[in-house]
């Protein structure tokens, strides 16, 4: 499979909203049970907040011509800690029978080339724990884990 990553245009909406919604329940920690509606929305929420920036960067993964993949890139929100300039992988999803084939891999190089053009000194991204697949690819890129979420579920009271 031959994969090559261009930038998005407004005509891949559709696309990026059906792969995102249909990946949105992998993003999400077995901590925080939710339904699969509940996680397409919060998708849906992400992605409208992306595409109201207008520095927003979005990489399409084609092969053939056909997507197989995406990822979104904000550019103009600082690290929330140091308030360092960044360059945030918003959200990345590859269709199943693009995965494995280098589809992230290059999708994420294609991020690294955008930040650098800008001047960001960082590429960051969050991913849950529980993805070793998603872990391990960024580990194999150069990413360090910095900070770590911790949660614990609480019993609802009984007042």
């Amino acid at each position: 499979m031959t994969i090559a990553v261009r930038r998005g245009n407004p005509g891949d909406h559709l696309y990026i909203e059906a792969l995102g919604t249909e990946t949105a329940l992998s993003g999400v920690s077995s901590l925080r049970p939710v339904s699969a509606g509940v996680a397409a929305l919060a998708f849906r929420r992400l992605l409208a907040f992306c595409e109201q920036r207008p520095q927003t960067v979005v990489l399409i993964a084609e092969s053939e011509a056909v997507p197989v993949g995406f990822l979104i890139l904000i550019v103009d929100i600082p690290d929330d800690v140091t308030q360092m300039p960044q360059a945030f992988v918003a959200y990345m999803a590859v269709e199943p029978v693009a995965r494995r084939q280098g589809a992230a891999r290059l999708l994420l190089a294609e991020a690294e080339r955008e930040a650098r053009n800008l001047g960001l000194p960082h590429l960051s991204l969050m991913v849950t724990a529980g993805n070793a697949p998603a872990r391990a690819l960024y580990n194999a890129v150069g990413f360090a884990e910095e900070r770590a979420i911790m949660t614990k579920a609480l019993e609802p009271s009984r007042a």
